[in-house]
């Protein structure tokens, strides 16, 4: 297999083109056949709901190449019962599990090069996309909708690796309104975000740790990911009807209880971020990120986690272990990746 010149330990999450993508089209009330493409592009109509009206979900989820040289994909069908839950949400029609899982293993053989090799610590993520593609002027659902997956190899979210980074917050900020779309994966959530996320960035921050948008009280989303918190051996993850319920997040409680911590999904009081041992956020993309620090912009005060540059014990082993599972180095108990042939 004739590999891409790539410069595998330094990669970045970003977009690398690779050969081919895969596509689906929802039209006479069935899906179609899937499709191989070796285009970057889309025709679409200009008065495609995707545009004016926001039918569009997306997902992510990456492949690996393990120690033995094998393809692992991770928990491919909980992306794919996500996905689901995305497209009713805004009344798309859902991909059945079975196609979008046929869809990913394809995306995947067609591009087997570009599957970063063993030891860099890259891997190939998958970005499976729909979209509404009728003509509609009025506000109505599409008739027709495209399922497009294409991947790219990548590196880590954040350019620090598995290394604590700082991270404000703000009352200032919503990025969901209560009851909204917080609890599925639409574009409109990451555009409402872009704003706080610039200001974070500008202040010389890695993300905006958001405030719950009702109460304006509890701890919400982390930037575009999961906020985990350890402390007197327990797992603490945020309970609301406006967080994204991450994969990453699932595995990391499943985890967190095989190593005999306890686990409390529930409201978190700004408060209690004073009584945790360690702080993270976690998702496909950067796995876990920890946090050194917290600064509330609205008050001035400061929340420490970390002051040598490391990440706390317990998180540490947590990352490892999902890492070692995605990668093949740690017996995969709960049967999470597929192998391809």
């Amino acid at each position: 297999m004739n590999q891409p010149d790539l410069d595998w330990k330094n990669l970045t999450f970003s977009y690398t083109k690779t050969d081919y993508n895969v596509r689906c089209t929802y039209k006479d009330g069935k899906w179609g056949e899937i499709e191989v493409s070796d285009s970057e592009y889309v025709p679409l109509h200009i008065a495609a709901t995707c545009l004016h009206y926001g039918q569009e979900s997306f997902e992510g989820l990456k492949a690996y190449r393990g120690k033995d040289g094998k393809i692992r994909i991770f928990r491919m069908e909980e992306n794919a019962k996500r996905f689901i839950r995305s497209a009713e949400g805004i009344k798309m029609q859902p991909m059945p599990v079975e196609l979008f899982c046929e869809m990913v293993r394809k995306v995947v053989k067609l591009n087997e090069r570009f599957i970063p090799p063993y030891g860099t610590g890259a891997s190939l993520y998958i970005r499976p996309l729909e979209i509404g593609i009728s003509a509609r002027v009025g506000v109505k659902p599409a008739d027709e909708y495209m399922v497009i997956m294409l991947v790219s190899p990548v590196g880590p979210y954040f350019k620090e690796g598995f290394k604590p980074t700082k991270v404000c917050m703000s009352r200032e900020y919503d990025r969901v309104a209560p009851k909204g779309t917080g609890s599925i994966k639409i574009g409109g959530n990451y555009a409402a975000s872009l704003v706080a996320g610039e200001k974070a960035h500008d202040l010389g921050y890695s993300v905006m740790l958001y405030i719950d948008p009702k109460e304006k009280k509890y701890l919400d989303e982390c930037g575009a990911a999961n906020f985990f918190g350890i402390k007197n051996n327990t797992y603490i993850t945020p309970a609301s009807e406006s967080i994204l319920p991450s994969i990453t997040n699932k595995s990391l409680t499943q985890l967190a209880e095989d190593l005999g911590l306890k686990v409390e999904r529930r409201q978190i009081p700004v408060e209690e971020l004073d009584t945790f041992e360690e702080v993270s956020a976690c998702g496909t993309a950067a796995v876990c990120s920890p946090i050194a620090e917290i600064h509330d912009l609205d008050n001035g005060k400061k929340y420490v986690f970390s002051t040598n540059n490391e990440a706390g014990p317990l998180t540490t082993k947590l990352y490892n272990t999902l890492t070692g599972i995605q990668f093949g180095e740690v017996e995969d108990t709960h049967g999470w990746c597929e192998i391809l042939d």
